[in-house]
């Protein structure tokens, strides 16, 4: 397949595809356009989606069409790319001591590393924040270091407390409900993720950077008001 690749979703959105797999190269694409599509945007335009290889473009189908939007796009693409002014970097506490860290012993058996080195892995990675998923302020990041990178687990597993922090693959979240996962659960933040604030809901913008920060539990405690 040629990359861009535009697909028809529905009658009211673009779904513009740069790549099949995931790649720093193809999502830095996506925030190109959704960057240059926030400057420049056309009539009907209602809002940009950005993941990990694709953007969704939703837009007025009374206004416009899938063509007119392809085409827009497509002129777009052929401007220089705009350089990122975000260099945010966040940092997010985290607590990887019982009961907090269930799935600890797991992760350590399965790579053949101890609970402390996987520890050290994962605090010595460096994180971004390439897209939003199905869940309020679920912030997907990319950055989980190879050592302890991990499949999904066969099943999920219920009541999972919102704050885990959970690791499958190259990546990493911090999650904002109790809810199952087939993630891994490495440890839990105090860290507010949904802000409350209405014109910043969400802590993270995409393409913001993440370092993690150990704590210990009376420091969980103590920052949770426990």
């Amino acid at each position: 397949m040629t990359y861009p690749a535009f697909r028809a979703v529905a009658d009211h959105a673009v779904l513009v595809e740069f790549g099949d797999t995931i790649s720093d190269g193809a999502h830095a694409d996506v925030l190109h356009l959704d960057r240059i599509l926030a400057k420049e945007p056309f009539e009907g335009f209602n809002e940009a989606i950005p993941a990990f290889v694709n953007i969704l473009i939703d837009f007025d189908p009374l206004v416009t069409d899938p063509l007119t939007v392809e085409t827009h796009i497509r002129r777009l693409l052929l401007q220089p790319k705009i350089e990122s002014e975000n260099n945010t970097l966040h940092e997010v506490l985290v607590c990887y001591e019982a009961p907090f860290a269930q799935d600890l012993a797991a992760v350590a058996a399965h790579t053949g590393l101890s609970e402390e080195a996987v520890i050290n892995a994962h605090l010595a990675g460096d994180y971004k924040i390439y897209l939003y998923g199905f869940a309020p302020g679920y912030a997907y990041m990319a950055g989980t270091p190879a050592p302890i990178q991990l499949a999904r687990k066969p099943s999920p597993v219920r009541g999972v407390e919102a704050g885990s922090v959970i690791i499958a693959g190259p990546q990493c979240l911090v999650t904002t409900l109790t809810m199952p996962t087939g993630w891994w659960v490495i440890g839990r933040s105090p860290t507010r993720i949904l802000t409350g604030q209405p014109d910043h809901p969400v802590l993270f913008d995409v393409g913001d950077h993440v370092r993690f920060r150990r704590i210990s539990l009376a420091d969980y405690q103590a920052a949770k008001g426990i």
